[in-house]
C-alpha cells in the first residue's frame, strides 16, 4: 500500500491505513483537498466545499481513534454527496436557483449512516437542475469539452478525477449508470428500496434510487453495506437481514457464471464503436455469454417509465413549477407540463405493468446469473447534453440492480461503460459476478 499519495488509495485501503495508524484521517482529507485544488478549476465537480469544515471532521475522527472509541468501517474516509441529499451542516440547493441558500435542519438517512460508519462528508457535488436533464457546470475529467453525464454529474467526475474515493448519487432513469460510464468509474444502482431515500429530493418516488460511485467493486461493496437497511421514513424499504456485500463480492462463484448479452429495444441508438466493442466482448467471453433476444413488446416499457416519471415529477415539483416556472430550464418546464396532462388512468396502468415486467425477468434470471448490456449509446457527448438516458430506463423501471463497469474504451479513447444487471434483491451476487467478469477480462 503506497501512502505517499493518500488520495489515490481505495476507500478500503484508506480505512485500513487510518484504523491501523499508518495514516491519519486529516492526512487523507488534506490529500484529497490538495487534489481538488489542482483539478477542480477544470472539472468543477463541487457545489459546496468548506476545507476548514472537512478538516475539522477529519481531526474529530482522529481524536476518536486516539481516545480508543469504536471505529466504523469508513472511519476517516472522505465521501462526496450529491447536492440533492440533505446535509445539516452544509447547504443543499438541488441544482436550482429556486433553492439557493437552502440549509436543511437534518441529515438525510444515508448521510447519517455514513457519519455513523466514520466517514468524513467532504462536500456537496454538482447535480443537474433538480436532478433532471439541464446540465450543471461539471466537465468530464477525461476531456473538458465533453459531458460528465447526469444527473449525478459532480459525484462521478469527482471520483474519476481522484478528488475523493467515494461519492453518493441518485437515479430515476440513468443518473448513476450514465455518468459512471462517461467518467470511467464504477457506478452502482442497487435494487429499488435497498437504501433509504429519506431526506433526498423527491422527483419520482416510484423510481428514485440511491446509488454510489467508486473506483473498484470492493469499494462499491464497502459503502453499500453501510447504507442498506429498513427505514420507517421510506416506505420503499423493508426489514431484511444485513447483506454481507464485502464478503460476497470477494468470494469466487460456486460455479462459473452464465451471462446473457441483451441488446434491448434501444440497441439501434448505439454508436458503431459501441456495437463493435460489445461484439468483441461477447467473443472474448465465449461460452460464458449467450446473446438472448428480449420480447419486442418490451419497447413499451420506455413509455411506461416516462408516464410514471413525469406524472410524479409534476406532483413533487409542483411548487417549483407554480412559483418559479420562469427560473426553470425549457426542458424541465416541458417535462412538468407533460406530467400535468397525464391522466390518473394512464399513470395507474403504467404502474401496473411493473410486476409483470419483473415476472418476465425472473424467468431470465433463472437461467442466467446476470445480463450484459450497454450503459450508454457511446462515449461522452459534448457539454450541451447530458447524454441519452435510454440505456438505464428498463432496469430502473424494473428496480433491478445495475452496475456500470469501466472495462472498455471507444474509438476516441474515452471510457465506454459495460452495464451488468442482476435479479432484483440479489445485489451482492451481482457484485460477485462483476468481480468474476472483471477478472476474466483481465486474464
Amino acid at each position: 500500500m503506497d501512502l505517499s499519495h493518500p488520495e489515490r488509495l481505495s476507500a478500503a485501503d484508506a480505512a485500513r491505513a487510518i484504523a491501523g495508524g499508518a495514516l491519519s484521517a486529516e492526512q487523507m482529507v488534506q490529500a484529497c483537498l490538495e487534489r481538488i485544488r489542482e483539478v477542480e478549476p477544470q472539472v468543477q465537480a463541487w457545489q459546496h466545499l468548506d476545507e476548514a469544515h472537512a478538516l475539522a471532521q477529519a481531526r474529530a475522527r482522529d481524536a476518536d481513534r486516539a481516545e480508543g472509541r469504536p471505529l466504523g468501517p469508513l472511519h476517516g474516509v472522505p465521501v462526496g454527496i450529491k447536492d440533492i441529499v440533505d446535509t445539516a451542516d452544509m447547504p443543499t440547493e438541488d441544482g436550482t436557483v429556486l433553492h439557493a441558500g437552502r440549509t436543511p435542519a437534518r441529515d438525510a438517512a444515508v448521510v447519517a449512516q455514513l457519519r455513523a460508519a466514520g466517514a468524513v462528508i467532504l462536500g456537496k457535488t454538482v447535480t443537474t437542475e433538480l436532478a433532471t436533464y439541464a446540465p450543471g457546470k461539471t466537465r468530464n475529467p477525461h476531456d473538458p469539452s465533453r459531458s460528465p453525464g447526469g444527473s449525478s454529474s459532480g459525484s462521478a467526475a469527482a471520483v474519476a478525477a481522484g478528488m475523493v474515493p467515494l461519492a453518493i448519487g441518485t437515479q430515476s432513469n440513468a443518473s448513476v449508470i450514465r455518468p459512471a460510464a462517461y467518467c470511467g468509474v464504477f457506478g452502482f444502482k442497487p435494487s429499488y428500496g435497498l437504501i433509504s431515500r429519506h431526506g433526498i429530493l423527491k422527483c419520482a418516488p416510484s423510481l428514485d434510487t440511491v446509488g454510489v460511485f467508486a473506483r473498484s467493486i470492493a469499494d462499491v461493496a464497502l459503502i453499500v453495506e453501510q447504507l442498506t437497511g429498513h427505514d420507517e421514513n421510506d416506505p420503499s424499504t423493508r426489514p431484511r437481514a444485513r447483506i454481507p456485500f464485502e464478503r460476497t463480492a470477494a468470494e469466487s462463484p460456486p460455479l462459473p457464471p452464465k451471462l446473457a448479452f441483451v441488446k434491448t429495444p434501444v440497441w439501434d441508438r448505439t454508436e458503431p464503436a459501441t456495437r463493435e466493442a460489445f461484439a468483441e466482448l461477447a467473443s472474448a467471453l465465449g461460452a460464458a455469454c449467450e446473446e438472448v433476444p428480449l420480447p419486442a413488446t418490451l419497447a413499451e416499457a420506455w413509455d411506461w417509465h416516462r408516464t410514471i416519471m413525469e406524472a410524479e415529477m409534476a406532483l413533487h415539483l409542483e411548487r417549483e413549477y407554480e412559483l418559479g416556472r420562469d427560473k426553470l430550464s425549457a426542458s424541465l418546464q416541458q417535462q412538468l407540463a407533460r406530467g400535468r396532462e397525464i391522466t390518473a388512468l394512464a399513470y395507474q396502468r403504467a404502474l401496473a405493468k411493473v410486476p409483470r415486467l419483473l415476472e418476465g425477468f425472473d424467468e431470465l434470471f433463472d437461467r442466467y446469473d446476470a445480463l450484459i448490456a450497454p450503459a450508454t449509446a457511446g462515449t461522452a457527448p459534448p457539454l450541451a447534453s447530458t447524454g441519452d438516458p435510454a440505456f438505464g430506463t428498463l432496469w430502473t423501471l424494473a428496480g433491478t440492480p445495475a452496475l456500470s463497469m469501466p472495462l472498455m474504451h471507444g474509438d476516441d479513447g474515452l471510457p465506454l461503460g459495460l452495464q451488468l444487471v442482476g435479479r432484483r434483491d440479489d445485489d451482492a451476487r451481482l457484485l460477485r459476478t462483476a468481480s468474476w467478469l472483471q477478472q476474466q477480462l483481465a486474464d
